[in-house]
């Protein structure tokens, strides 16, 4: 499994997970975990054998909301930040927060602009003036240009 979490410690013995696939979700229990490389592989109970394995493939395990661990003072969750506003220092809509994912050179935030295009936003200090999560709204001051090169969706 390719990880897409910053807390793979979650990944114990009897922690609960959501599967989902196209529209299919499944809830499994892990029944063990052990290292492999970059990744992590998973044996869930009730999940015997090499092709009712492989009929996971595909698809993402996702925890309950309550189960979630608690953001570290400055992280911010993708799935929490996506919808919200991003605005300039002066308040003027530059779009909405659509992704936030880490990349080898660092996270990045991509912002739907109300034109439809998106543009990827280096999610740090200095062009994220403020994540304001009781207003729900992203302050943002990009570097000139940035937004002229939007890509078309």
């Amino acid at each position: 499994m390719d990880l897409a979490t910053d807390f793979p410690e979650r990944f114990r013995p009897g922690a609960r997970v959501t599967w989902k696939r196209l529209g299919e979700e499944r809830s499994l229990v892990v029944a063990s975990v052990r290292p492999h490389a970059a990744r992590v592989l998973l044996r869930f109970e009730n999940v015997s054998g090499v092709d009712a394995a492989r009929a996971l493939s595909g698809g993402e395990l996702v925890v309950a909301e309550s189960d979630a661990f608690p953001a570290p003072e400055g992280f911010h969750y993708a799935h929490e930040i996506r919808g919200w506003p991003c605005d300039d220092e002066a308040g003027r809509p530059l779009g909405e927060a659509a992704e936030l994912e880490t990349t080898a050179a660092g996270p990045l935030l991509t912002v739907r602009t109300p034109e439809g295009k998106l543009v990827l936003v280096p999610f740090v200090a200095g062009i994220v003036v403020r994540v304001d999560s009781l207003a729900k709204r992203i302050v943002l001051d990009p570097p000139g240009g940035l937004f002229e090169l939007a890509a078309d969706v």
